[in-house]
């Protein structure tokens, strides 16, 4: 008589794979002979084990369903140890592991698909403040894997098809059994034939080599949002790499790095620049005529302006990438003092520090700073 498999592990008839996952794990933790050594365990422990071997194969699980036993001596080509497959009471020992420490047992069951997604790619793009600044469409060219035209993602040559491997049987995966302190424990592992597709292909795609998908370049277009910064990445969905046999491509990543600009330096959607105006004219007030990313604007220097004094044109800066607006431009100033004077401009500026009360040394009568100082430590006057 055919044992009752799914009584054994407390699941129903229509019970999925998690289910009957959820309760395997539960009763291997209570019934382990490390955790219960009561014989009588240990027994329970093997028909745990046996019970979901057999429901976790959907091919030995389908003989159960239509009255089967296919762990009993003939039963169905699929029985004890001695039977085609190797497969006996006890599932692999990384099962076991897995009720205990939280793995996913029998989650590396069956053949993997050849169908996979793809791999997200990157693209470093240069770009110029102005372009950064107030958007741009790009061309760029992107060197990736895409879809066999030939194949169509198969991997199989014209009017052939993939075989199922005979290794494995189409499982992809072989199994060994071993005796172990537990028992017969059965190990699997991925089929080196078809390397875990359970499927072999016979004839090739003459294109892609059974891989269903070539390497190519590409020409795009990428639109750049006005305001992007340096650093920032734009995302093109399913503009990376196709995947192996032809699976969905990943997404296209464009890094954007902008260029150092000659006048102005950026922070955040700021801008700044550095003007240099003569001593005078920031002593008498002056006028300037500022050249912006997209404009000229004419700009006040009051008079008396110190060295170091910013100027500030509201809205002139770069275009808030989330939101209306724009930054602002800072423009920074610094007082060019003269170098070189001619005697009569030396005399005029002695003249104008007198008339405002100020002191000035003669350096080629006084002496340099270092030598007043060394003739106060010696006491002269």
């Amino acid at each position: 008589m055919a044992r009752d498999y799914y009584g054994i592990l407390g699941v129903s008839r229509e019970a999925s794979d998690d289910e009957i996952k959820r309760a395997y794990r539960k009763l291997a933790r209570q019934f382990h002979p490390d955790v219960n050594p009561d014989p009588e365990a240990q027994e329970k422990f093997k028909d745990i084990n046996a019970a979901y071997e057999v429901l976790s194969d959907d091919r030995k699980r389908q003989i159960v369903d239509l009255g089967g036993d296919p762990l009993a001596p003939g039963g169905g080509g699929m029985g004890g140890p001695g039977g085609p497959g190797g497969a006996g009471p006890f599932v692999g020992f990384q099962d076991i592991m897995d009720a205990f420490f939280g793995g996913a047992a029998g989650g590396s069951r069956g053949p993997r698909p050849r169908t996979r997604p793809g791999a997200d790619a990157i693209l470093r793009l240069e770009l110029d403040l102005h372009e950064t600044a107030f958007g741009v469409e790009a061309p760029i060219t992107v060197d990736t894997a895409v879809l066999c035209t030939t194949c169509s993602g198969a991997g199989t040559a014209a009017g052939t098809h993939l075989a199922t491997c005979e290794a494995c049987g189409g499982r992809g995966e072989v199994q060994s059994v071993q005796r172990t302190f537990l028992g017969q424990v059965v190990s699997a592992r991925p089929c080196t034939v078809c390397q875990g597709y359970g499927t072999t292909i016979p004839h090739p795609c003459p294109t892609c080599t059974g891989d269903g998908r070539v390497r190519t370049r590409r020409s795009l277009t990428v639109k750049i949002p006005a305001g992007v910064e340096d650093g920032m990445r734009i995302r093109l969905a399913q503009q990376g790499e196709v995947g192996p046999g032809g699976g969905t491509a990943g997404d296209l990543y464009v890094e954007i790095h902008e260029r150092p600009h000659d006048v102005y330096s950026r922070k955040g959607d700021d801008l700044h620049c550095r003007v240099t105006v003569p001593m005078t004219a920031a002593a008498l007030g002056t006028r300037l005529t500022i050249k912006t990313l997209d404009s000229e604007e004419t700009v006040d220097v009051k008079a008396g302006t110190q060295p170091g004094s910013t100027l500030r044109l509201r809205a002139r800066g770069v275009p808030h990438l989330r939101g209306t607006g724009r930054g602002d431009l800072y423009v920074h100033l610094d007082v060019r003092t003269p170098t070189k004077l001619d005697a009569d401009q030396e005399k005029m500026l002695r003249d104008f520090a007198k008339t405002r009360g100020e002191e000035v040394a003669e350096l080629s009568k006084q002496g340099g700073f270092f030598s007043r100082m060394r003739d106060a430590f010696n006491g002269h006057a």
